[in-house]
């Protein structure tokens, strides 16, 4: 009987980070301070939701959580078979988004990086899920009837976001987020990273 074997697969890491609730708690308060600051924040691919500025990477509340995240990134790297010992991992960039009742984000994706992530420091339900697009063109031009979407049909897939939750992606893949349906703040931080050779 034929057995398939996925040749060029698309990660897509999920973690349940464990003792969350105090790093969130001074994320949260680190976010909304930097919401008073800026109300106005930028326009990506937020529909409705306020996009902060990228966050200063060298203060100690980024670099606690930094430190926080970083063994789920070093699993990447395990899985990945990257070489640790001649490569930098680093943060290019990191900032918050706020999705209030009715926000969104519009498909997009990471340029200019490697993996991209995405960590939840307030998640309601019925807050939205990260949806995920199929990255490989052929399957939009030719796709058959299926009876259910499984791992080798589905041209859509989606996450729903929990507290303390860590979603690591290539940064190439396209993805949104569906409107927060609660009359809660759902709450991200996003980052990208890249990977340099040591000098």
């Amino acid at each position: 009987m034929a057995k398939p074997n996925l040749l060029f697969p698309t990660p897509v890491w999920t973690a349940q980070l464990n003792n969350y609730k105090y790093i969130n708690e001074e994320m949260y308060n680190f976010i909304k301070s930097e919401q008073t600051k800026d109300q106005a924040g930028v326009n990506k691919s937020n529909l409705k939701g306020w996009h902060s500025k990228d966050f200063d990477l060298e203060i100690e509340q980024t670099q606690k959580f930094i430190s926080f995240i970083f063994p789920s990134i070093e699993q990447v790297m395990i899985d990945m078979n990257w070489e640790k010992e001649k490569q930098i991992v680093k943060i290019n960039n990191m900032w918050a988004i706020i999705n209030t009742g009715g926000a969104a984000n519009l498909r997009h994706q990471h340029g200019n990086s490697t993996i991209s992530g995405a960590y939840y420091v307030r998640a309601p339900h019925n807050c939205g899920d990260i949806i995920f697009y199929d990255p490989r063109p052929a399957p939009v031009y030719s796709h058959p009837n299926v009876k259910e979407p499984n791992f080798l049909n589905a041209q859509v897939n989606g996450i729903s976001p929990k507290e303390g939750a860590l979603i690591l992606f290539p940064s190439f893949l396209d993805h949104s987020v569906n409107e927060n349906e609660s009359n809660d703040e759902r709450i991200v931080i996003s980052f990208n990273i890249r990977f340099s050779m040591k000098s």
